[in-house]
């Protein structure tokens, strides 16, 4: 699918479902060789009741449909999810840049390592990786990967 406009907004109740469905749709999609913690229906209660309401999450939307969403915590950009056909449009890039603008000190996140797609989209907007772990602290028990974005430090690597 070709992309003319999109529009980036903060999310609201109503669109907790839609959130949560381009969660699963992305989480599916890019990640088909990790095991998922939790069932649809406690994913779609996690963003009904935890993350649309008391977080800083936003949404990417085409002619009204939510296809892309981000979630800020503190300093770190704890969600970062689009709908598979919509990727490669200039949303993320859009939702990166945004996040920077929130957090002009700096961001960090965490992915899993076989998320190579992911891992070069970050890169290419100036995360550096750092801290791996095999991935004890999370809940998938995948191993993962720390990055850090710091304005005026690209190229740099944390620890």
């Amino acid at each position: 699918m070709e992309i003319n406009d999109f529009a980036v907004r903060r999310a609201v109740g109503s669109d907790a479902a839609d959130v949560a469905e381009v969660w699963l749709r992305s989480f599916t999609a890019a990640l088909p060789s990790v095991r998922r913690a939790h069932t649809d229906d406690e994913v779609l209660s996690w963003f009904r009741e935890v993350v649309v309401p008391d977080q800083e999450t936003w949404v990417a939307t085409v002619a009204d449909s939510v296809v892309a969403m981000m979630v800020l915590d503190g300093e770190d950009l704890g969600q970062l999810y689009l709908d598979p056909v919509w990727q490669g449009q200039g949303i993320g890039g859009r939702l990166v840049d945004l996040a920077k603008q929130r957090r002009p000190a700096g961001l960090t996140l965490w992915t899993f390592q076989v998320n190579e797609s992911a891992r070069r989209f970050y890169e290419r907007h100036g995360f550096v990786a750092g801290e791996c772990t095999d991935g004890h602290r999370n809940e998938e028990r995948e191993p993962d990967v720390r990055y850090v974005w710091r304005p005026g430090e690209a190229g740099r690597v944390h620890r």
